[in-house]
């Protein structure tokens, strides 16, 4: 027991050590999160998207449709209340950009109307928008579906799966700065933002 609590507090200490430095690039101009670009994160169930963003950006950075349904809900499996979770969604988001704060929205975004409104969003304030776009593909999804928490099914892999190639075809074409593919090579990548 002791044992396990200490590697715990040993992690818990890791990722407050790399918050800290995080916060102290961002206090010297290092870092590529400037308040006036948005990361829009796009990509199927189990892509890696929520991984990544814990990775590469502080807590309150990330707007997460799924912590939006919870919520509503206390239930991030329930379907019934999308409409109340993508208000809020929006929502959150329209106001962190209006106070100029960086942010990050962490939803599936496969559907071409989601990602216009995003991008309006982004517009709308000012921001320079950038789509990450995670081409993982469908049976490396599925497999880390089968691990999480909330598991989505096969099916619902498979339908994201085709939004996805919709999706690789179309965005360079709806008006972001820059649209970025993520592959799972590409996990650990830095992002910048170049103006146009």
């Amino acid at each position: 027991m002791n044992v396990k609590v200490g590697v715990e507090a040993h992690k818990r200490s890791d990722q407050d050590a790399d918050k800290q430095a995080y916060r102290e690039r961002q206090r010297q101009g290092a870092c590529h999160d400037r308040a006036d670009q948005g990361r829009v994160l796009c990509g199927p169930a189990g892509s890696g998207k929520s991984t990544f963003a814990a990775q590469h950006f502080i807590p309150t950075n990330i707007v997460s449709s799924d912590y939006c349904r919870a919520m509503i809900c206390d239930d991030v499996n329930n379907q019934q209340v999308n409409r109340d979770t993508f208000d809020l969604f929006y929502y959150i988001i329209q106001k962190r950009m209006f106070l100029g704060c960086f942010t990050v929205a962490d939803s599936t975004a496969l559907q071409s109307e989601a990602r216009r409104k995003l991008r309006e969003l982004s517009r709308r304030s000012g921001y320079l928008g950038c789509l990450l776009i995670f081409n993982i593909p469908p049976e490396i999804c599925l497999k880390r579906d089968k691990m999480r928490q909330r598991i989505v099914g096969e099916q619902v892999v498979a339908y994201h799966a085709g939004l996805l190639q919709r999706t690789l075809q179309d965005a360079p074409h709806e008006g972001w700065e820059q649209v970025q593919v993520l592959g799972e090579e590409d996990m650990d990548a830095i992002i910048e933002i170049l103006a146009q």
